[in-house]
């Protein structure tokens, strides 16, 4: 059988128990960043946001990001060159795709749009092509008309125009046909053209 503890008058309650002094909130933020950035690179909105998500004062917050900021821990164009670079290559998205993700981190449009200038026409083609090039094995028992459908509907997902998302289709699935010998295989389905 239980006993239930009785707390007498010189026994605070459990909620009302001295819990020492009132932690510094420079501290609490340093920590809170370190954290963060010990995960992943984080933008500095993304931090600013977790710091306020916790109760930071906004003061305290802007000083301690300025001063990481100072000492290079957060730096926006640096986090967003590492996830272009990253995403474009693991993810295969366009510049436009890309565009999103960072400005949905908070990242600055001037920075975004320095960063994916970086991204030429050829970049953007290889990695579509790349990205057609791992899918093309899943499609391969697919009609012609179903598997372009699924191809296209791979590229538009990761934020390709329709123009690109043809022209790299179709040279890949002409490189398979070549190998292969079935020429028709690459003809665009008339329902797409």
């Amino acid at each position: 059988m239980r006993q239930r503890r009785r707390t007498g008058p010189e026994e605070p309650s459990p909620g009302e128990a001295d819990r020492g002094p009132a932690a510094d909130p420079k501290s609490v933020a340093r920590t809170i960043v370190l954290t963060k950035l010990t995960a992943r690179a984080r933008s500095r909105q993304e931090l600013a946001d977790a710091l306020a998500q916790r109760g930071v004062p906004d003061d305290v917050a802007t000083a301690v990001l300025q001063r990481f900021g100072e000492v290079g821990l957060v730096d926006d164009a640096a986090f967003a060159r590492a996830w272009v670079e990253s995403r474009q290559a693991s993810r295969g998205l366009s510049r436009r795709a890309l565009a999103v993700e960072l400005r949905r981190k908070g990242v600055d449009a001037e920075i975004v749009t320095d960063i994916l200038t970086s991204i030429d026409d050829e970049t953007e083609y290889a990695a579509a092509t790349a990205l057609v090039t791992r899918k093309l094995r899943a499609t391969r028992h697919a009609s012609p008309q179903a598997r372009w459908r699924q191809l296209v509907g791979v590229l538009a997902r990761r934020g390709y125009s329709p123009g690109v998302a043809m022209r790299v289709i179709g040279d890949v699935l002409k490189a398979e046909a070549a190998a292969s010998g079935d020429e028709d295989a690459a003809e665009v389905p008339s329902s797409l053209s």
